[in-house]
């Protein structure tokens, strides 16, 4: 059994074999920094070497499943360093998406609340994903001034399309739960109080399961997304590097902390 103690920002609790993670800064929407980018690209690997879990449960602490990226971070380290967007792991980006494919144990995301940013990439990524009826999703990376590189361009055209899938990451427009679940972005839209029955319901059915049955089906499935990310994502992630060092970011990072709307007509 692996000792989850050192995560900082990620709470695991176990029932049985069913671990669930906890996006743990409710203070922040749970949105990430540092700290929990990296946490997040070495908890999935954590997870694949622990023989006591069989089923993984994401969700976030208190009123959001994830906020995306913390932008108060991103401007207290602009402010430090004299400029913007040298903040992005590569690295770390990349080991986010590839353990979240890798593990073959199913992933169920309960998105308890609103899924922004690289919040939506890491649900889009679980093998499940159930919502609750009054959350939203939504990528608007492009508000922030940056590219949608973080995986949002691999998995928003494999589950509605490339044309939806445009419309919402030019736009950034976040997007009610019942109509995520109506065009097959989601699994489900319930209740918000029916969600942790409901998820706990699947979670006990599938660690019930023919285990390698449920893995290697999953395994399996992967394949054809783990081939689109290792062809995609050094140029995506490269990309919204490059954005993030932009003077769109900028403004937007500017914006932020003084409480406005970003201006990028000038740019």
């Amino acid at each position: 059994m692996i000792d989850y103690s050192s995560y900082e920002n990620i709470l695991a609790t176990r029932a049985g074999s069913v671990l669930t993670l906890t996006l743990n800064r409710p203070e922040r929407f749970n949105a990430v920094n540092h700290e929990l980018h990296e946490e997040l690209s070495r908890i999935f690997t954590d997870v694949a070497v622990d023989d006591a879990t069989s089923v993984v449960v994401l969700t976030g602490a208190g009123r959001a499943f994830c906020a995306g990226g913390d932008l108060k971070a991103f401007a207290a380290d602009a402010e430090e360093k004299g400029r913007a967007g040298h903040y992005l792991d590569m690295g770390s980006a990349k080991r986010i998406i590839f353990s979240l494919l890798d593990l073959e144990k199913p992933i169920i995301a309960k998105v308890n609340g609103h899924a922004i940013g690289l919040g939506a990439t890491l649900a889009l990524f679980c093998d499940l994903i159930y919502m609750a009826d009054d959350a939203r999703i939504g990528d608007p990376h492009v508000s922030a001034g940056v590219v949608a590189g973080d995986g949002g361009a691999i998995i928003w055209p494999q589950l509605v399309g490339y044309a939806r899938a445009k419309e919402f990451l030019l736009t950034g427009d976040p997007i009610p739960a019942t109509r995520a679940a109506d065009m097959g972005l989601v699994n489900y839209a319930v209740p918000a109080e029916d969600l942790d029955r409901i998820v706990d319901e699947l979670a006990a059915r599938l660690a019930s399961g023919a285990q390698e049955a449920i893995r290697w089906s999953k395994v399996s499935v992967n394949i054809g997304l783990k081939q689109l990310a290792h062809s995609i994502l050094d140029t995506s992630i490269a990309y919204e590097t490059l954005t993030m060092r932009s003077p769109a970011h900028a403004e937007a990072i500017a914006a932020f902390s003084n409480g406005r709307r970003p201006d990028f007509t000038s740019f």
